[in-house]
C-alpha cells in the first residue's frame, strides 16, 4: 500500500528516501485520482524493493502541493535525492509511469 504522507512527514519520507518516490497529489472527491490508485497499486507491487509510493491528500496538506506548484489533481512527481526529475499531471497509462521509473533505476 501506498504511504499516506502529510505536510509533517513529506521530508522524511519522500525527501530523504533513498529510493525514488512517485509523489500523488490527491483528493477524496477526485474522480480521476480515484482511476490513478489501481494503476498506481500494480506499479508498487512490480517495484516494491526498488521505489516508494507516497500518497498526498491536498485538502488536508497543502503546503507541498503549494512549493510544487501542483494546481491540477491528481499530479505524479518522481522525487529521486530529494529533487523532482519528473511530473505527470492527469491520469495516464501505467506504460507512462513504468517507462519514467525505468529511466531512472
Amino acid at each position: 500500500m501506498a504511504i499516506e504522507v502529510t505536510d509533517a512527514t513529506f521530508e522524511e519520507v519522500v525527501l530523504k528516501s533513498d529510493k525514488p518516490v512517485i509523489v500523488d497529489f490527491w483528493a477524496v472527491w477526485c474522480g480521476p485520482c480515484r482511476m490513478l490508485h489501481p494503476i498506481l497499486d500494480e506499479i508498487e507491487k512490480d517495484y516494491s524493493d526498488k521505489i516508494v509510493i507516497a500518497k498526498v491528500d491536498v485538502d488536508n496538506n497543502q503546503k507541498y502541493a503549494a512549493e510544487y506548484g501542483v494546481r491540477n489533481i491528481p499530479t505524479v512527481l518522481i522525487i529521486k535525492g530529494g529533487e523532482v526529475v519528473e511530473k505527470q499531471v492527469g491520469v495516464a497509462p501505467k506504460s507512462v509511469y513504468t517507462n519514467k521509473i525505468d529511466a531512472l533505476l
